[in-house]
């Protein structure tokens, strides 16, 4: 078994480049070509990364989670929100909830189970940085429009958790009388609140460790340290483990001056885990479930888009934004994974009756954003001028 994962992490990272590179050629982002080489490399197709290594590469998909939101964080600066203002927290709150009450709603309205459609509705919430920030960093976006999106992404696992456990709330309040939903209203907060205070102590922490040590590597090796014991200790207290990770990279941004050298000496680290990430995803998704999703797949498929499109764009005039980010911001949220994953698992605890059915949805419309999403975040990005398209590096 050692030696078929040391063959599967070889051959992914050869068909991840050589797949990322066609996507390039055909002007697609590299995390689709990503995608498709797990695809192809995975059960559904050739079947030489087995379903058994695809669960043995768990680890590799915690760590780049975990570097992910890391990244998130670091954009989560407190001099751009004193610029910004409240506007990033009111647009991830409409975006979030608007693709809870869209998806929920309409749902129920076509006669749906109301357990089932709410808390469909509730996992609809979260959206997956990972995809578009990958095609920030291939395309080098910027501007006001990149700006605000990885302020609202940022922000949207906080604002999903704390929506999903509303709606956990009065789905188990259905039907039962010895509950104790008092418990069950402050769930949330405590997730919240304990990943928060454990991404602060841990982000005084490597300030003082990186006071002692200048070289890369060494402060590689902490950077390393930090995010995997901030996602252990979140895990085992009952945490966001993404959400921790995210406020690591909060807080130091804000608290230590040489942030920029730890964002460029993580970055020497995270290609290859965030391609093996997206491969292992691709490998993953089975072709054969897509016909089951049935026409309540498609349905949470649209409605989830739309919620977030129109959710953002009235945030976005609320807060008297840029047209271009009213316009284009939406879009660049369609990407679902991480989050929307860990909440498949908690749904499943809640409707057990349902979890068969809400795991097949969220697969399948996992995929099917994470190959749409990085396209459409590609081309808000390039309408509203943000990005380089001509990249000459090999």
């Amino acid at each position: 078994m050692e030696n078929e994962i040391i063959f599967a992490t070889a051959i992914m990272l050869l068909a991840g480049l050589l797949m990322g590179r066609l996507g390039k050629l055909a002007k697609l982002p590299n995390v689709t070509g990503y995608l498709i080489a797990g695809l192809l490399l995975g059960p559904a197709v050739f079947n030489i990364i087995s379903q058994e290594m695809v669960d043995g590469f768990a680890v590799i998909s915690d760590i780049a989670l975990g570097f992910i939101a890391f990244s998130v964080g670091t954009g989560f600066s407190l001099n751009y929100f004193r610029r910004v203002g409240a506007a990033p927290i009111i647009i991830a709150c409409f975006e979030s909830f608007g693709a809870i009450l869209l998806v929920s709603i309409i749902l129920i309205l076509l006669g749906f189970d109301m357990k089932l459609s709410i808390m469909l509705g509730a996992i609809a919430a979260a959206t997956a940085p990972a995809q578009t920030i990958m095609v920030i960093n291939q395309y080098k976006a910027k501007g006001s429009l990149t700006s605000m999106l990885l302020s609202v992404v940022a922000i949207d696992d906080a604002t999903a958790l704390i929506g999903f456990g509303f709606a956990s709330t009065i789905v188990n309040a259905m039907g039962s009388t010895d509950m104790n939903l008092l418990l069950s209203i402050l769930s949330p907060f405590y997730q919240l609140i304990i990943s928060v205070i454990i991404g602060a102590a841990i982000s005084l922490i490597m300030k003082f460790i990186l006071r002692f040590f200048h070289k890369h590597s060494n402060r590689l090796c902490i950077i390393i340290f930090c995010i995997l014991f901030c996602y252990w200790i979140s895990e085992t207290v009952g945490g966001s483990a993404l959400l921790t990770c995210m406020t690591l990279g909060a807080f130091l941004v804000n608290i230590y001056d040489e942030v920029d050298d730890i964002v460029e000496v993580s970055e020497t680290f995270t290609p290859p885990i965030y391609m093996i990430f997206f491969v292992i995803s691709g490998a993953g998704f089975q072709i054969s479930a897509l016909a089951s999703i049935g026409i309540i797949g498609i349905l949470y498929v649209v409605l989830r888009v739309i919620g977030k499109m129109v959710g953002s764009w009235l945030g976005g005039v609320l807060t008297h934004q840029e047209a271009k980010i009213n316009k284009y911001l939406g879009p660049t949220l369609m990407p679902q994974a991480g989050v929307a994953l860990g909440l498949v698992v908690v749904a499943a605890t809640a409707v057990p009756q349902y979890a068969d059915q809400i795991r097949t949805i969220i697969l399948c419309s996992t995929f099917i954003y994470s190959i749409i999403g990085p396209i459409a975040a590609k081309l808000a990005l390039q309408k509203a001028g943000e990005i380089q398209i001509e990249q000459k590096n090999t």
